[in-house]
């Protein structure tokens, strides 16, 4: 299993060298309880609300045994990475490799320290799903459309070379106009890590 936090289609990305003991991820409904006279409460269910997950682990100092792979950034390089997110006020991307998760998110805290004098920076960091809302233009908000406006429609081609700094992700993004369905295109393609493409492979679409 392999975590990945990504900025801007993978312009930056961080694979966490120490994976975190253990996460999980909290989801709940926007239910509504209503108390109705001689009935009492009834509970409305709602929609989904947002997926919330905690990570909590550290950024070594020192290539340790246990260590994800080597060659990872200093801790406090790490940290200002994720600061620099968070004070972008654009989301980053979660993958968790070996499970369904990739979610864009929104960091909601970051806190991190030092313990123990050996320079490894400890930190708990917050993320709550970001869901992407299509703008709207004033016409279709009204609920019709101007004179001579036209329906977009995109043919999506059957196959694909990958290029430099593409992802699949990003393919499926640019190719279907929703970066969910490389789940389909990794699976169609017979690809066991959706992180592993590289240039010049060719994708059934």
């Amino acid at each position: 299993m392999e975590i990945w936090l990504s900025w801007q289609n993978n312009k930056e990305r961080l694979r966490l060298p120490i994976l975190p003991p253990s996460f999980g991820v909290e989801v709940g409904n926007l239910n509504t309880r209503v108390n109705i006279n001689e009935i009492g409460n009834i509970n409305l269910i709602g929609k989904s609300d947002l997926k919330e997950i905690t990570i909590e682990t550290f950024f070594p100092a020192q290539n340790y045994y246990f260590c994800e792979y080597t060659g990872f950034p200093k801790p406090y390089e790490c940290v200002e990475m994720i600061e620099n997110w968070r004070l972008s006020g654009k989301p980053i991307r979660l993958i968790i490799t070996d499970t369904p998760i990739n979610l864009a998110m929104a960091i909601e805290n970051f806190s991190y320290g030092e313990r123990d004098g050996t320079g490894d920076v400890y930190y708990n960091l917050e993320l709550a799903e970001y869901v992407f809302v299509e703008a709207r233009t004033e016409s279709k908000q009204r609920g019709y459309k101007l004179e001579g406006e036209r329906p977009v429609t995109k043919e999506i081609p059957k196959e694909y070379i990958v290029k430099s700094g593409d992802t699949l992700w990003s393919i499926s993004k640019r190719l279907t106009g929703n970066g969910a369905n490389y789940t389909a295109i990794a699976k169609k393609n017979n690809i066991k890590n959706p992180n592993l493409i590289h240039p010049g492979q060719k994708l059934v679409i």
